[in-house]
């Protein structure tokens, strides 16, 4: 199945459905109190939100106790919801687009973050030019069927390659990942922080395609590209709708924090309508800025040298474009990374 900038953004559209964000003392009878909840690798910088969510305890303000179940990846989370042995998924927000092309309508409610932080690298040994030289490469992804799998079956599409002239290799998101690369079991590896620091640390990887930028996704897929999303089946959401307000609810508080610096643990929410009107500044002003240095790239052919400064350079004015409270979730980010995994 192919995929555009706008068939994401239509998918997107589904993430409008809660209007308002009430504080917790003044919010609906939730109808489910205990929730059964997929994660994929919830170790993973990319369910940061889920995790300050539970240790900032906004779960249980808004009366809800939630019982989390860990796979090795995010096609097993959903394999999960649609058996029934969990009832809502923070996932990769393109198993909602595989599972509506099938028939079964999954949807995704909130969005915790706008790139998804997929990394693909090669041993630093290994000689890499394009996305060409993955034909007969072992690579290491998180499970089969997951958000790491489909990038990098993504970036050999693009390529001209058959999922077929590579080998896939379940590797996880944690210490096995991490040995598999040190010990020279995969040739490549498409993973996730903290997994990509620590290899980097290690000196054992060269990044060679790193979506952790937005000049990156905006090369590969020609806008920005949901991360982690809550998701869960229509019948679910149409029947429990307090519930997954609910559940909105405690994530928001931790995907955009208060300007004043508060945490965001008693305050009235902005209305959701306001956001689609903050994402479209948001992407004239990202768009402009990317097409601008394509083009100086373009122009002067900067060497390999000259690289590391441009990324620099590209980072830098990117965080001055975003607002406070996304700076803020970045420097949680950052903090996080020091915790990897030993």
């Amino acid at each position: 199945m192919a995929y555009d900038r706008r068939t994401f953004t239509a998918g997107l559209a589904g993430l409008t459905f809660f209007a308002t964000f009430p504080r917790a003392a003044g919010a609906q009878q939730v109808e489910r109190s205990s929730l059964r909840l997929g994660v994929a690798n919830k170790a993973h910088l990319y369910y940061l939100p889920l995790t300050l969510a539970e240790r900032r305890g906004h779960f249980k303000d808004y009366g809800l106790t939630i019982t989390t179940s860990d796979f090795e990846g995010g096609g097993q989370s959903l394999e999960a919801l649609l058996a029934g042995s969990v009832d809502v998924v923070t996932g990769a927000y393109e198993h909602t687009l595989h599972t509506q092309a099938k028939g079964q309508d999954i949807r995704a409610v909130i969005e915790l973050g706008r790139f998804p932080g997929v990394v693909l690298a090669v041993r630093k040994d290994r000689p890499f030019k394009s996305h060409a030289d993955l034909k007969g490469m072992k690579i290491g992804v998180t499970a089969p069927g997951s958000s790491s799998h489909f990038f990098v079956l993504y970036l050999m599409a693009k390529a001209g390659l058959a999922p077929a002239d590579a080998t896939f290799v379940g590797v996880g998101g944690g210490p096995a990942a991490v040995d598999a690369m040190t010990a020279g079991d995969i040739d490549a590896i498409s993973n996730l922080d903290p997994v990509i620091t620590r290899l980097q640390q290690d000196g054992a990887i060269r990044i060679v395609t790193d979506s952790r930028f937005p000049r990156v996704n905006y090369e590969i897929f020609g806008g920005t590209n949901p991360a982690a999303v809550l998701y869960a089946k229509q019948e679910f959401i149409a029947a429990n709708p307090n519930t997954m307000q609910a559940l909105v609810n405690c994530l928001l508080q931790d995907v955009e924090v208060d300007r004043d610096g508060d945490d965001g643990r008693n305050r009235q929410h902005r209305s959701n309508r306001l956001l689609p009107r903050r994402s479209r500044n948001l992407r004239r002003s990202s768009e402009s800025e990317s097409a601008r240095l394509l083009q100086d790239r373009h122009n002067h052919a900067p060497r390999n040298e000259q690289c590391a400064e441009y990324a620099r350079d590209v980072r830098s004015r990117s965080e001055e474009r975003e607002d406070r409270p996304a700076k803020d979730l970045r420097r949680s980010l950052h903090s996080a990374r020091d915790c990897l995994v030993r």
